[in-house]
């Protein structure tokens, strides 16, 4: 959008080259039977393309500024809507039709809201197929960690719990106005119909993990006092010495599990 001050409090650094719009594009790969969601358009380097093809996109973006010029643009196709709201307060399940069960999600999330924005898109897993984001690269990292890597953290747990999480490729700074000062990179993230291992209490699962990582360099021994005791971790096949970085998920949900058991008998 011509003229459009870009504004430090939404994080907005704009997308401006044509082959790595297409590269995006390319690996989304909209179909025009697609329900599309697009998060904080910004001055539409993707929502052109891909609104091109699908069948429906919804557009979530806060910025005032951005209204009018993007109504302008595109309100005469009839496959465009535009939500002047919060992603991160926005319920999502509102946008599926009567017959319609799932959800196509995309953006160039701004680095501020980036974790919180995508825990809150985990509520509304169950109605997503997909979803492709371009994030501070240090951020795609952390989502794609595998346990013993130091970038392996709470996000990592939490995203690959719920998600089949895949680096696609690093976009550098040269690539946005105003060009930002770090690499982002592009993920996508394609929730589990069936979970491959399923804690009995998400939310006591959700807390065990942010526990476990409150301190990264104690020991579960340390971490988890008060939640289970060493001969207790032990059973699970982990190390009480351990430290949470080295837990796979699979062994995490076995560590909620076993508290979910012991806190039901109790």
């Amino acid at each position: 959008m011509a003229g459009h001050k870009h504004k430090k409090q939404f994080g907005q650094n704009f997308l401006n080259n044509p082959k790595v719009i297409h590269q995006i594009v390319a690996s989304i790969r909209p179909k025009p039977e697609d329900h599309m969601v697009e998060i904080g358009p910004g001055e539409a380097a993707l929502t052109e393309p891909l609104l091109d093809v699908v069948r429906k996109m919804d557009i979530i973006e806060i910025d005032s500024d951005l209204i009018g010029p993007l109504t302008r643009r595109f309100s005469s196709n009839p496959a465009f809507n535009l939500h002047h709201t919060d992603a991160l307060a926005f319920d999502y399940a509102t946008l599926l039709d009567e017959d319609e069960e799932i959800l196509r999600v995309v953006g160039n999330l701004p680095y501020n809201i980036s974790s919180p924005l995508l825990f809150h898109l985990l509520d509304y897993a169950e109605h997503i197929r997909d979803m492709h984001f371009m994030l501070q690269k240090e951020v795609v990292d952390r989502i794609t960690a595998q346990p013993g890597v130091k970038a392996y953290g709470r996000l990592s747990v939490m995203l690959q719990y719920a998600c089949e999480t895949e680096y696609l490729f690093t976009v550098g700074p040269e690539n946005f106005t105003p060009p930002p000062k770090v690499d982002s990179a592009i993920v996508r993230l394609v929730p589990y119909r069936t979970k491959p291992f399923v804690a009995d209490d998400e939310k006591l699962f959700a807390d065990l993990v942010k526990q476990a990582f409150s301190q990264k360099r104690k020991t579960l021994r340390n971490t988890l006092k008060g939640w289970l005791d060493a001969e207790q971790i032990e059973s699970c096949g982990v190390e009480p010495s351990a430290r949470a970085e080295s837990l796979t998920v699979e062994q995490f949900v076995g560590l909620a599990n076993l508290y979910a058991s012991l806190h039901n008998q109790g």
